[in-house]
């Protein structure tokens, strides 16, 4: 198993700006339950040009951060751990699983009621909150589980981007859909004649945001596609485009885009019957589905994979490793919160529901996945020194 530059890059910004969310994310918290809060709920309320702070947060500066996921699932198909069949085929496999478990979960509980809409909720994870859980535990874990735990995310991104795509869309708006298709095309002729300025892909992609933001797809898939048209090389000296792009917007999306969506989305005015709702349908179908959907489809389809000898486990790990890793991958927080946004528009009460159950059922994820991976490792350090 081949660590790259970009893969040891990629988890040292995930494992930082992971702790950033965890402060964003309580001081959210703590301004909506004191005085502050209505004030900043009005600030995210209040209009810029024909858009709410609050919509050009959710639907403008996300859209960048699905360009860098974009990007990242480009270059993992191309270069990195998805490139090799025999590679892919456990993150793949372990995704499909972790995505369609949680959701059956979740559609069991749910099923004809007005919560319905959201069985994409708990198929999400969210990598730089798994990855940076992960980290704390240094050498104890072998590098090849959080490669392969980064693998899953970035496939199970994918999935959430084709579940948006697919079953989150609006009404579709025929002549915008068209536009959306030319602006499409036009990138599409810059890759192929080979252009290389950044600068030639990004304008048109400002069009290709505002006209799917009028299609009724969401604006941010706008991202995705754009991604998929900066080109990269098949040098290993030269750096691509598209790997210079990656670089550069790693940084503001980590440490700017994402914190700020914590603060603008985390914001939960807790009150007497909010714990109650946990203990609903719905509340159970979004804990039990991240919780417990999540580690058992990824290490059900895990192990379907490696019966039918399509791959490996990960180098030097073992199965109570990979229980572990499919515990941090319930960890959805900011892509489980994205999609509940879409799936109950309009409805501040349901979202902040489902906010709520989200944040109970990552940080139970999480700590489930870090004890249960630190214990592994001692046990396997004591029967080492026996």
């Amino acid at each position: 198993m081949i660590i790259t530059n970009y893969f040891k890059k990629f988890f040292q910004i995930a494992q930082s700006s992971g702790n950033l969310l965890i402060i964003c994310v309580i001081l959210s918290l703590m301004i909506a339950n004191s005085s502050l809060g209505d004030g900043f709920q009005d600030v995210l309320n209040y209009k810029l040009g024909s858009y709410s702070i609050s919509l050009w947060i959710n639907d403008g500066l996300m859209t960048i951060f699905f360009l860098l996921v974009g990007l990242e699932i480009k270059r993992e198909i191309l270069e990195g751990e998805l490139s090799s069949f025999k590679n892919a085929t456990l993150p793949i496999f372990a995704a499909l699983g972790g995505m369609l478990i949680p959701a059956l979960i979740f559609y069991f509980f749910n099923q004809g009621t007005k919560y319905e809409n959201g069985w994409g909720i708990p198929m999400a994870t969210d990598i730089a909150f798994s990855l940076a859980i992960i980290s704390m535990l240094g050498k104890r874990v072998p590098v090849s589980v959080k490669i392969f735990l980064t693998a899953l995310a970035i496939v199970d991104d994918l999935g959430a981007i084709v579940v948006i795509a697919i079953f989150y869309t609006e009404k579709l708006e025929t002549t915008y859909l068209l536009l959306s298709g030319l602006v499409m095309l036009v990138l599409m002729l810059l890759n192929f004649l080979k252009v290389k300025k950044h600068i030639f892909y990004l304008i048109p992609g400002v069009f290709l945001w505002y006209f799917m933001h009028h299609s009724g797809i969401h604006a941010t898939i706008a991202g995705v596609l754009l991604a998929f048209t900066i080109p990269t090389n098949e040098s290993n000296t030269e750096i691509s485009p598209l790997e210079k792009l990656e670089e550069l917007l790693h940084t503001p999306v980590n440490y700017f885009i994402m914190p700020l969506f914590a603060l603008a989305n985390t914001n939960i005015k807790f009150h007497s019957g909010m714990v109650d709702g946990l203990f609903t349908n719905f509340g159970y179908g979004i804990i039990l589905g991240l919780v417990l959907g999540k580690v058992i489809g990824i290490n059900l389809f895990s192990f379907i994979a490696i019966k039918l000898k399509l791959s490996d486990l990960p180098n030097n790990s073992q199965w109570s490793q990979m229980l572990g890793a499919g515990l941090l991958a319930g960890i959805g927080f900011t892509m489980s919160i994205f999609i509940a946004l879409l799936s109950y528009k309009g409805n501040v009460e349901i979202q902040d529901e489902a906010k709520f159950a989200i944040l109970v059922a990552s940080a139970i994820s999480g700590f489930l996945g870090y004890f249960l991976l630190k214990l592994i490792s001692k046990k396997t350090h004591s029967l080492e020194h026996d």
